[in-house]
């Protein structure tokens, strides 16, 4: 028997050094890297190779260099994607103690505010203060928030080692581009068509992107120019990934004042530029045709190549359209190589149907692209917003293909970049100080705000699913004590026997094995991607299981209330890492395609309540994302060094206004709904500091009234002699002078750590008087009239033509009820400083010291309204008659009043004595 025991272990050793030997050379061994430490590793890997030299299987000078390279490989492989840099202690300590200083020094200040009034001039005093503690306020919400700034830093060579191994198939996630436009007369096709361009020629694998433009105002136009893009498209992408040009633009490309030959040193590359530059001219004279034939619609409507009239002739009034231009068979570039899959959509149009705007237009595009590709991840662009950095959306993977981190993640947001401002950004077009302090603050606490645009979102966060619950490790048990006793590593032999019997195979243990989700307080079991079926067909053969299979199988029944009924689409949400069944017909997916996308389709679901982008804001995307939020999920914010895209924006006074009241009336109106973060969403995730800054987005507008009583404050002082701080004392000049050296602190340390320049800063800041006084009270009124009243007004804008120069559209004027509650505010404080220095003049050398405080705070508002006066003037330093009479009939009624009721006069009882002459 002992002989026996011998050669069962002989032959048992020589066997396991056999099959050692075959899972090395089968390249198994390298699975195995993942529990070893890299020491370890090296280790493990020497000796391995000491064995083989032994046998004669390796030859240690010829592999030696492969054996090295491929450890390499594989161990870069393993290093993570991306690291978090947090700023530096020596710039964020300062700035935290500041911001901690100034608390103390505003509750002192506040103490003096409040406890010494200004009894000459009790009313003014009394606002002043009130609206210094709204100020206060405002300032913790934005603070707050910027507590724990960070930066990200991605590689993109170890996301293409772990991910493009040669030899075998690409295993990055497809990615479906969506591009929403509504008017191409507003919304020239030319810069639809660049956006389109850029995104077909980004680098990331062909069959991997997918292109859908929704054209929401079913334009025969932009249906027409897509074709044009599409057949432009097959010599401008090889083009682009010949040469790796940047950005893939084409006007923008072309328009650079750079060297472009520069690190370009193939000799046939001048040659091509200059054939392409020519080939994309006559592709602009196509598109501006076809801009120019649209001018004027026919009396019978338009009428398609073919001879059939156009769908869409009828905008309020017509079925769903979808066309595919390219990815299918034959759509090969000029190389013989495939493109990437253009697609155009525009959903049904019934009256009588909500269409709920952009939020609408983008669930479409969510419901047809997983019934056409569905790719796990999805980009959203503005049609006027190009990839400016080709790699981008690797950059976005670099996070949401994390191991870790990317199962946690809603979206992926980009900071905005623009083109085509001026140098000195007068507006603040650019929003530096928002994308690039407090998104960097956001991002260090449960992630960014979604912005609307340069956005890259994981399917499974916009369908309402709660983000995946990290898994706690198994306590650790033995059979050292008895199966009674609870000491043991805390547990016991029952609870493992139970598990074992619980994980038993049948219909019963895949459903229950399989991840389960929360979506809307409710629990719907979710099969892995292999799990296809019809749920149509899903009460078939439900006799033979017990009660609760039975259940179980009838709650995916629910999933049409909440979904639509649609079983293909349905199918896809179950499909975690997306992806589309075998053998699926492409005739039907289209046919689907369309359904999904009728007007009707969304009737009694969830969509717009708790799926896809929500309804019942103009800023849809503030909900969209305060929604994830709440649930769990966490954001990221990505700053490559190459601004991933850019876009362009309104440059001229009006036209800023009024995109800053949309943006405004939209916070309101989630401020007025039960959406509101200041009572939404505390049974959830959202951490309390996300809550302070989603406040903060949608409590601004309403510091517009505190804005604009304290900047009228200043000309009330000046025209009737008082102020409404009382004669300073010693200590008092201190907390005065500390607060304002604490407020210069704060800012000087803020730019520091951020890196935004000075003049970005003092932009943001004269354009928050400028916008709070105009743009964000008529959003307050307009807000509150349409939440409470139901009325529903609407501030127009009345263009005039532009100079044909670079930044022409800066200084064209467009008539707006916006400008003149600012125009009112200009001239009340101009009038105040002559009174008041007149006066001073008038009662002597005494006067004027008192006089200093007042002009201060004056001269406060007039600085920062200085932007918006040079922009009233215009080119031509001309103002329209009608803003400079409504702001002096404005003035002169509000002075005449003061005057009559000057509530700081003392009030006689008695006969008024008047002297009657000299000598009386």
């Amino acid at each position: 028997m002992i002989f026996l025991s011998r050669m069962f272990s002989f032959v048992l050793y020589i066997f396991s050094d056999l099959v050692y030997c075959f899972i090395v050379a089968g390249k198994d061994f390298e699975g195995d890297k993942e529990f070893y430490s890299n020491e370890e590793w090296q280790e493990r890997v020497e000796k391995w190779k000491v064995r083989q030299e032994k046998k004669g299987l390796l030859n240690k000078e010829e592999e030696k260099e492969q054996v090295e390279d491929d450890d390499y490989l594989l161990a870069e492989a393993r290093q993570p994607l991306w690291r978090k840099v947090p700023i530096a202690s020596s710039l964020i300590n300062p700035y935290r103690i500041v911001i901690v200083m100034r608390l103390v020094i505003l509750a002192f200040f506040f103490r003096f505010r409040i406890l010494t009034p200004a009894y000459d001039a009790y009313p003014l005093w009394l606002i002043s203060v009130i609206c210094e503690i709204w100020f206060a306020m405002s300032w913790i919400l934005d603070q707050f928030p910027k507590w724990f700034p960070i930066t990200r830093e991605t590689y993109l060579d170890r996301l293409s080692i772990r991910f493009e191994r040669e030899g075998e198939p690409n295993q990055l996630c497809p990615v479906d581009v969506f591009v929403s436009t509504v008017d191409p007369l507003k919304e020239p096709p030319i810069i639809t068509a660049n956006t389109v361009l850029s995104i077909l020629s980004v680098d990331y694998p062909v069959e991997k992107v997918c292109c859908y433009v929704s054209d929401d105002g079913a334009s025969m136009l932009l249906f027409d120019s897509l074709a044009e893009t599409a057949e432009f498209a097959r010599r401008w992408v090889p083009f682009c990934k010949k040469y790796k040009i940047e950005p893939r633009a084409p006007e923008f490309y072309f328009s650079e004042k750079i060297d472009y030959l520069k690190d370009k040193v193939q000799p046939t590359f001048v040659k091509e530029r200059r054939a392409m530059k020519r080939e994309y001219e006559e592709f602009k004279v196509k598109i501006n045709a076809l801009v120019a034939k649209a001018q004027k619609k026919p009396e019978d409507g338009w009428v398609m190549q073919d001879g059939t009239p156009w769908p869409g002739n009828n905008t309020r009034d017509h079925p769903g359209m979808i066309q595919v231009y390219l990815g299918s068979a034959g759509a090969l570039d000029v190389e013989g190589k495939e493109l990437p899959r253009l697609v155009y959509i525009s959903r049904e149009k019934r009256p009588g149907y909500p269409h709920h705007k952009k939020a609408g237009a983008m669930n479409a595009l969510v419901r047809v692209s997983a019934v056409l590709t569905n790719a796990p991840f999805m980009l959203n662009l503005d049609c006027d917003h190009y990839i400016n950095n080709s790699k981008a959306l690797r950059e976005a993977m670099c996070f949401l293909m994390d191991p870790q981190l990317g199962k946690k993640l809603c979206y992926v947001q980009f900071p905005q970049r623009f083109d085509g401002i001026d140098r000195h950004d007068r507006y603040a077009n650019r929003n530096t100080v928002f994308f690039d302090i407090n998104m960097k603050g956001l991002d260090g606490i449960q992630g960014p705000v979604y912005v609307g645009t340069g956005t890259v979102f994981n399917r499974q966060a916009l369908y309402g699913y709660d983000p995946p619950v990290s898994e706690k490790r198994p306590k650790m048990t033995c059979d050292c004590w008895p199966s009674w006793c609870c000491f043991c590593c805390g547990g016991s032999r029952k609870s493992k026997s139970k598990k074992k019997s619980g994980a038993g195979s049948g219909l019963l243990g895949a459903l229950y094995n399989n991840k389960k989700k929360k979506m809307m307080g409710k629990n719907y079991v979710r099969k892995g991607s292999g799990s296809m079926f019809d749920l149509e067909e899903i009460e078939e053969g439900l006799e033979g299981y017990e009660e609760l299979e039975k259940s179980s199988l009838m709650s995916q029944k629910n999933f049409e209330k909440r979904f639509g009924q649609s079983p293909v689409f349905i199918a896809s949400t179950l499909m975690e890492n997306g992806g589309l069944p075998e053998g699926t017909n492409s005739q039907a997916l289209v046919k689907e395609a369309i359904h999904v996308i009728s007007c009707g389709y969304e009737e009694k679901t969830d969509w717009g309540k708790e799926i896809g982008w929500i309804y019942g804001s103009v800023t849809e995307d503030i909900l969209t994302g305060f929604k994830m939020h709440c649930r769990g999920w966490k954001s990221v914010y990505c700053m490559p060094k190459r601004a991933a895209f850019k876009g362009s924006a309104p440059i001229n006074l009006s036209d800023r206004l009024h995109q800053v009241l949309r943006w405004a009336l939209g916070s309101v109106e989630i401020c007025l709904s039960r959406h509101c973060p200041l009572w939404y969403g505390y049974g959830g995730k959202l951490k309390y500091l996300e809550r302070l800054a989603y406040t903060n987005t949608i409590v601004y507008p309403f510091t517009s009234i505190p804005l604009l009583a304290y900047c009228t404050i200043p000309a009330v002082c000046l025209l009737t002699g008082k102020f409404i701080i009382p004669t300073l004392t010693n200590l008092a000049s201190v907390w005065f002078m500390a607060l304002f050296i604490s407020i210069i602190l704060t800012g000087v340390l803020e730019l520091r750590w951020s890196g935004v320049t000075i003049e970005d800063w003092w932009r943001n800041e004269q354009f928050w008087v400028i916008g709070g006084v105009s743009a964000h009270l008529f959003a307050v009124f307009q807000g509150l009239l349409k939440v409470l009243a139901g009325v529903d007004t609407n501030f127009t804008v009345t263009a005039k033509a532009a100079d044909d120069t670079e930044f022409g559209e800066l200084y064209m004027f467009k008539w707006t009820t916006l400008l003149i509650p600012p125009t009112t505010l200009i001239i009340l404080n101009i009038v105040g400083v002559v009174a008041g220095v007149s006066d001073a003049i008038n009662n002597g050398y005494g006067s004027w010291g008192p006089l200093f405080g007042k002009l201060f705070f004056a001269f406060w508002v007039i600085v920062h309204l200085y932007p918006f006066l040079k922009g009233l003037m215009g080119k031509q330093n001309r103002t329209p008659t009608i803003v400079v009479l409504w702001s002096i009939l404005l003035a002169s009624i509000f002075s005449l009043i003061w005057v009559r009721i000057d509530p700081f006069l003392p009030k006689q009882t008695g006969p008024i004595l008047k002297q009657c002459g000299v000598e009386c």
